[in-house]
């Protein structure tokens, strides 16, 4: 039997890597902060979709909550890494409702996913308990 020992690196963040992730953040955030806010207007627009997508435009408003509630414990520094979490979550379900209603798959499916990696990217760029949590592996 043979073992193999890869090692990890969890640096601090320099600088650069901490602005990066600052912007990458900000941006994810103005997104989902966007979507929330036309959730909680319940736009006439927001309403048509959501019922092509099947759900009850009644719904539109909790959506909303929901989504910033997520946000606001993203961008709380104390509380970013639950934030992430319930931003993947959340992200998930976009994703399933999109396979379900058999929606494009590389521009519509996937793009709660590509905004999760963005999610996490900008956490890990930016905060080193994130770095030790998923850490670069070398070996």
């Amino acid at each position: 039997m043979t073992t193999t020992t890869v090692s990890t690196t969890t640096t601090a963040p320099s600088k650069g890597a901490r602005t990066a992730g600052l912007i990458v953040s900000g941006l994810v955030v103005l997104f989902l902060l966007f979507d929330s806010v036309i959730h909680l207007l319940n736009t006439s627009q927001v309403q048509e979709a959501m019922a092509d997508l099947g759900f009850d435009p009644g719904l539109n408003r909790v959506f909303g909550v929901v989504l910033l509630v997520c946000l606001i414990a993203y961008v709380v520094p104390a509380t970013s890494i639950l934030g992430a979490v319930l931003l993947t979550g959340y992200l998930g379900g976009a994703v399933a409702t999109n396979l379900l209603t058999e929606q494009p798959v590389v521009s519509t499916t996937l793009f709660p996913i590509y905004t999760g990696i963005f999610v996490w990217g900008g956490l890990w760029l930016r905060d080193l308990e994130v770095r030790r949590i998923m850490p670069l592996r070398r070996g």
